[in-house]
């Protein structure tokens, strides 16, 4: 269970204001130790600064009343949603407010014209429910499967499609949202509005004031509508005042952009755009950046919805990459590469793109094959690898300096010369590893280079070099230093000097009449400071070799089950950051000594483990594999001999694992699942906290292998190797099903004819999953190396292809493997590939619920998994909510509240009807079973009630299945 909160007492008047809070947010929402405000005052920025005050807000009403609280005492406000700004604009050094959980709503309009969306809600997630409906939102930012809605509208993010049409100002239908004095608006509510009127007269009149002024001023109002022709995002919407003359719509569309500076945005309605069907891409090589810029300006007025700009640094970074044409390698110095999306309703339509665009590439110079590809897989290779360029050069960079990204705009038709400048410029100031890319279809450029600011000298290189930037973009193209990044700090100090005087005059008005006091978001977008982007530097000091990549994207936080409840995989590196630099300076060893005593359950106890960070990270951090490592360090030598010893003796150790489950069994049915679970608790002395009402039955399984036909060639073969899981952990009490996991797959073998072999001694083999998830990688190693040279032996040297019933057992053993010869199938892939075209199967009417395991999403496996589902049910219910659920092999025993946290929105997915749940992996349909309140037991199950051996197979039929 977590420890006492270890909260350091604040300074007035911040304990007046959470005294206040804690009338309003609940204590466990209202953070306030040094761990969590640490990690809590990182985004994706270079800048770190750390809130006295993390309030986790979950409704309106609660902002309302946070704002009146921090307004009363003078106290600065930072809005934050996912944190991944670039440009420092989601930190704080007062009062955080996080997005909790209560902002996910998500109301799609008639005809799917509109949705209305909360602030909550992830970017990816809007396009996953709209998709079906062919529509998606217009703003398409590469961070679009972890930002959420609130940050890409108050940024104006767009993003590699989207251009200047389809962005959140550009589709903005309506809004609801909160000042800075606590009031709301929504500006699609007429009763709303008038109420508004008549409340902020004042407010309305001035704004329409400094509209018509603009309006009436030729010259300013031309200034301002050149300025949005390309991207821009540098200081506050301004076209808003020439746009619109109504002063309720000239605020909302101010406060696109604003990046919470003008007050919080509660709800938003965007006009959707149509997500065509049928896309084609190909990656286009030019031999030089300014034959790739001609080549897009061309382009521009054929039907392509995307071109990414590459030059020969960035495919450098990228150029081993899967999916990379191998001739890249030898390309010269100067080549370049564009990557085309054409988008269409119908094939035909597609098709009639592709020959349009062909026939303006025949006017340019390219180099090798221009032919584009619908195959969906190799498409989205091409975009994943442009996506993650930014982090490629990340990962890269020397241990303890940073990555910058920058972002800025020219005129399309300069492109190619602003280009050769930007290289020319990284060369002077010495950033020889700096990449460009970007949109180029807008005249959009991303350059990517790595920064130490250790020392002054590295300090005053990135000053001079930013100064020389801000003097190309705007003296000499007149372009935008932030395009679709947001100003934030580090931009501020250059507003002025890219709009003016006489506009930046009207940007500090605007600021004056929605926050007079200076209290949203102080520093950002305006800043009087010169050397802002100077001053809150983010140390990245060496860590982990593990983790030393990391440049605390952010990516990986949605795919997290503790993420919220304690810390998630980037603050879980942050964290350990922050220590090794406090040991590497020797000083302030109480501030050390109590993040410590933080991390331990923070960092460490409430870390799953699953693996499904390295999934989202662009460059495949897995987190875990430090938890683990720091797990095994944290148990001694006397631990790791434990471990070894019961690697030695697994038989023993599941003999006691099936007494202990019959005493369990025994005492719920004599006394009740309550007393039971307190005895445990006192007899574990609080080791094992809870017992869950699903608790499994010890199983009983005694291998039948086919010894009558061990000889046959005539019948295909498989070696079944049964989990210790499986073999160990039967069926619930409860639940109607009480046969043991392997029987029903030795059930569904001989149903589809296969020949079945077991592995030599199979009750003590394991893979180590076990050992490994307590840091005690020798011995899990050792274990599964032997089980590994048994499943060879069993499989006639790898002749016969092994089935796991367990998906973490099967990525374990995978990730092992050495033979090449030997090939381990998850029990999803066997179902899938092998096992149902060999049944015949009688769907069910009745819904069922399916979990996509780490381990099966690991694999990539989750499609296969979905098929043989699909195959048995007419209703699969998979929950978009749900990733890894966090039992963890152990946890759901030891760490309740981090399972309960994961499987929070489990509940409310379960459709009428369901009575059953499925997955691959024993452990995980324990907390399942608990949390949904229906059982969930293994997929094998499902095909089992469904299936029957074909009518008529004979052994030459069923000797068909190749593998």
């Amino acid at each position: 269970m977590p420890p006492a909160s270890l909260a350091s007492p604040l300074a007035a008047p911040y304990d007046r204001v959470l005294a206040e809070l804690q009338a309003v947010i609940p204590d466990a929402r209202l953070v306030t130790d040094p761990l969590r405000t640490l990690t809590y005052g990182t985004d994706a920025s270079f800048y770190r600064l750390i809130p006295k005050i993390v309030a986790l807000v979950e409704t309106e009403e609660e902002v309302v009343q946070l704002l009146r609280i921090t307004r009363g005492h003078k106290v600065p406000v930072t809005f934050r949603a996912a944190g991944t700004s670039l440009s420092g604009q989601a930190v704080s050094d007062s009062v955080l407010v996080v997005l909790g959980d209560g902002w996910r709503g998500c109301s799609i309009g008639a005809a799917a014209a509109t949705v209305t969306l909360q602030p909550g809600v992830i970017g990816a997630e809007a396009n996953r429910r709209l998709a079906p409906l062919g529509r998606k939102i217009g703003p398409d930012p590469a961070s679009i499967a972890t930002a959420k809605i609130g940050g890409i509208a108050a940024n104006n993010a767009s993003g590699m499609c989207c251009g200047t049409a389809q962005n959140s100002y550009r589709t903005l239908e309506s809004m609801r949202l909160v000042l800075a004095d606590g009031t709301v608006l929504d500006t699609a509510d007429p009763a709303s509005r008038s109420r508004f009127r008549d409340s902020h007269a004042a407010l309305l009149d001035r704004l329409a004031d400094l509209g018509s002024r603009t309006r009436a001023d030729a010259a300013l109002a031309g200034r301002i509508r050149d300025k949005f022709r390309i991207k821009n995002t540098t200081g506050y919407s301004l076209n808003a005042l020439v746009d619109y003359e109504d002063p309720v719509d000239i605020l909302q569309h101010l406060m696109i952009g604003s990046e919470g500076t003008l007050g919080f945005i509660s709800a938003i309605t965007l006009r959707t755009v149509p997500e065509h069907p049928h896309k084609a891409s190909a990656l286009l090589f030019f031999p030089d950046i300014g034959e790739a810029c001609h080549a897009v300006s061309l382009l521009k007025a054929a039907p392509v919805d995307a071109a990414e700009l590459m030059d020969r640094a960035s495919l450098r970074s990228i150029q081993d990459k899967p999916g990379m044409p191998p001739q890249i390698r030898g390309f010269g110095a100067d080549v370049a590469a564009v990557l085309v999306e054409t988008r269409a309703e119908s094939a035909a339509a597609l098709e009639a793109n592709v020959a349009e665009i062909a026939a303006v590439l025949a006017d340019c110079i390219t180099i090798g094959d221009t032919r584009f590809t619908t195959d969906a897989k190799a498409c989205e290779g091409f975009w994943k690898i442009r996506k993650g360029l930014f982090p490629a050069v990340g990962a890269i960079r020397q241990t303890g300096t940073t990555v910058i990204i920058e972002d800025v705009a020219f005129p399309l038709p300069r492109l190619a010369e602003a280009t050769r400048e930007l290289q020319a410029l990284f060369l002077r100031h010495g950033y020889h590893e700096a990449i460009i890319f970007g949109h180029a279809l807008e005249g959009n450029l991303h350059f990517v280079f790595t920064q130490a600011f250790d020392t002054q000298e590295e300090i005053d290189r990135y000053r001079r070099f930013m100064d020389d930037v801000a003097v190309l973009v705007v003296t000499r193209y007149d372009g935008s230093l932030k395009a679709e990044h947001g100003t934030g700090r580090n931009m501020a100090p250059f507003v002025e000097m890219e709009w003016g005087p006489q506009a930046y005059g009207l940007m500090k008005e605007i600021k004056d009449l929605f926050d007079p006091d200076g209290l949203l978001n102080p520093g950002v977008i305006l800043n009087g400071d010169p050397e802002a982007h100077l001053k809150n530097l983010k140390p990245l000091p060496p860590a982990d070799p593990l983790v030393d990549t990391c440049i605390e994207c952010g990516f990986c936080e949605p795919t997290c089950p503790s993420h919220r409840l304690t810390l998630s995989p980037r603050q879980r590196i942050v964290g350990r950051r922050e220590m090794a630099r406090l040991v590497a300076a020797g000083d302030d060893a109480p501030r050390l000594a109590e993040i410590s005593a933080a991390y331990d359950y923070q960092g460490i106890d409430t870390c799953a483990a699953c693996g499904l960070c390295a999934t989202a990270c662009p460059v495949g951090i897995e987190t875990g594999l430090l938890v683990k490592s720091l797990r095994g360090e944290r148990r001694g030598a006397v631990a790791r001999k434990a471990g070894a010893l019961v690697a030695d003796h697994m038989e023993g150790t599941l003999g006691l694992a099936r007494t202990g489950l019959r005493l369990a069994d025994l005492a719920r049915r004599t006394v009740g699942h309550g007393v039971t679970q307190a005895a445990a608790r006192i007899l574990t002395g609080g080791n094992l906290p809870a017992l869950p009402h699903s608790m499994p039955t010890a199983a009983s399984f005694t291998p039948r292998p086919d010894i009558a036909t061990a000889t046959a060639d005539d019948l295909p073969t498989v070696v079944y190797a049964p989990s210790c899981v499986s073999r160990s952990m039967g069926p619930a009490a409860g639940d109607p099903q009480q046969r043991p996991l392997p029987q029903v797959v030795e059930s569904v073998m001989r149903k589809a004819g296969f020949r079945i072999l077991y592995p030599e001694e199979a009750d003590g083999q394991c893979c180590g999953m076990p050992l490994e998830s307590k840091g005690l990688t020798g011995a899990a190693d050792a274990k599964a190396d032997a089980m590994l040279a048994a499943l060879s032996k069993a499989s006639r040297g790898g002749r016969y292809p092994v089935v796991m019933d367990t998906s973490p057992c099967a990525l374990r053993l995978r990730k092992r493997l050495t033979d090449a010869g030997l090939r381990i199938l998850d029990v999803a892939e066997f179902l899938s590939e092998f096992a149902l075209p060999r049944l015949d199967i009688a769907k069910t009417a009745e819904p069922v619920m399916l979990h996509l395991t780490c381990s099966t999403r690991r694999m990539g496996l989750d499609g296969a998994l979905t098929a043989v589902a699909k195959a048995c049910a007419e209703t699969v219910v998979v929950p978009p909510d749900v990733g890894c659920c966090g039992f963890a092999g152990d946890k759901g025993f030891t760490t309740p509240e981090l399972n309960a946290h994961a499987l929070r929105h489990l509940p409310a997915a379960v459709p009428e009807g369901c009575a059953s749940g499925y997955s691959t992996s024993r452990t995980c349909e324990i907390g399942l079973s608990d949390k949904a309140g229906v059982p969930y037991r293994s997929i094998v199950y499902l095909v089992d009630a469904c299936a029957t051996a074909k009518v008529g197979a004979t052994a030459a039929r069923v000797a068909e299945v190749a593998f």
